[in-house]
């Protein structure tokens, strides 16, 4: 395998076959079958990216020499789109299961060309005219009265057609818009609707972790994602941090939950208080990574903590049923401290103003100047007084003026 770094306009790529990042489109897929010489001629089908998330699978009818970052021309309707091989062998069957594609229903349509120098240039002059047509597809949807936003807008490689993404919260009655559309920009109209988590997805961005947004990188299927997540994790139920730049629930509250849920399977029921000959406690909080539970003897507040494991809780619950009542919960004392560690944030934390220097207030700062001069400042009187005394007769001055001669 070639194993060299290439470098060119887009990216930094390893070779043009298996390298993740061929190029700077999103949701990139590792090809690691590339060089086994059993996946050669399996499968006839390959995926083609076009602009941001958008995919297609195409039968390769006229056996091209195709890999990985090869531009293509597709069939479409109407005309030829213009997209970039992303994935090829045995792996497009499992993307396309990966992304519950239907064979019997999906229609797979067929590979045209590699891509001439005259497709790329009349393909370049079409997307050029995208972000021009969108400012002037949301005026027009303003004009109407629409209650949507147009997200983006994708020109099909030929120029003949456009699609249109955009946002609603309901349904949105686009038959008079599409009317416009296609009067005013004379090509033909497609409107797709698309939720506010795949329009981050085809903006991109950098997520407060540091890497690239997920919905950008490799998550293509979208799953609810609720504060119930949040709570079973312990996490503070702030909407800035929960939140991702589609202003939605970020999807990684996902990502631990059946960790968590594993974890507190054998905890027993939050509102099952624990009896004691002396007192009775409530459930406070829970680790469920250590596996303890913090019971007090205060409903609201936390007072007289006690730190159970799961299986201590269950014995006092048992023992309760039987109508015994221990003299304590034989738990330790207090909430359990943490190790300290050299940097305690974590993901989104951070203020973005930590940085910023606090505005003092002029007025006390030019007041406390003022009084600093004044202080350093001789009065006016002292000074007349001074300069009277210090100011002697000059012998030499006659009493009209004049000096002698």
């Amino acid at each position: 395998m070639n194993t060299n770094f290439i470098l060119n306009n887009e990216s930094c790529r390893f070779s043009g076959k298996s390298c993740c990042r061929n190029s700077a489109h999103m949701l990139p897929v590792t090809d690691w079958m590339s060089d086994l010489p059993e996946a050669a001629g399996d499968s006839d089908i390959v995926e083609v990216q076009f602009k941001n998330t958008r995919k297609g699978y195409y039968h390769n009818n006229n056996h091209l020499p195709l890999e990985k970052g090869v531009k293509v021309a597709v069939e479409s309707n109407p005309g030829h789109d213009i997209g970039e091989v992303t994935l090829t062998g045995p792996l497009v069957l499992n993307q396309m299961r990966k992304n519950r594609i239907d064979t019997t229903r999906y229609e797979i349509r067929s590979v045209y060309r590699i891509a001439t120098e005259q497709d790329l240039q009349r393909a370049e002059e079409a997307h050029a005219k995208e972000q021009a047509t969108m400012i002037r597809a949301r005026q027009l949807a303003k004009s109407l009265g629409l209650e949507m936003k147009i997200g983006d807008v994708e020109y099909q490689g030929d120029g003949q057609k456009g699609i249109f993404y955009y946002i609603a919260d309901g349904r949105v009655d686009f038959r008079q818009l599409i009317k416009v559309y296609a009067e005013t920009f004379r090509i033909r109209i497609e409107m797709k609707q698309i939720g506010a988590r795949q329009e981050a997805g085809r903006i991109g961005g950098t997520g407060p972790c540091g890497r690239e947004l997920c919905c950008s990188t490799w998550m293509s299927n979208f799953r609810s994602v609720g504060t119930g997540g949040a709570r079973l994790q312990n996490l503070s139920l702030n909407p800035q941090k929960l939140a991702g730049q589609c202003a939605k629930l970020k999807c990684c509250l996902n990502y631990e939950v059946p960790v968590y849920e594993d974890a507190v399977k054998d905890f027993p029921p939050r509102n099952t208080p624990l009896e004691t000959a002396d007192a009775t406690y409530y459930l406070f909080s829970t680790d469920p990574l250590r596996g303890e539970l913090t019971y007090s003897s205060d409903p609201r507040i936390p007072a007289n903590l006690q730190v159970l494991s799961a299986q201590q809780a269950w014995d006092i619950i048992n023992a309760n049923k039987r109508g015994e009542k221990p003299l304590d919960l034989g738990g330790k004392t207090g909430v359990p401290q943490s190790p300290e560690v050299g940097y305690l944030n974590v993901v989104g934390q951070d203020d973005l103003t930590r940085f910023d220097k606090k505005r003092t207030h002029n007025n006390n700062r030019n007041n406390n100047r003022d009084a600093r001069r004044d202080h350093n400042r001789p009065h006016s009187d002292n000074r007349n007084n001074n300069d009277s005394r210090n100011k002697q007769p000059n012998p030499n001055r006659r009493a009209d003026g004049n000096r002698p001669h």
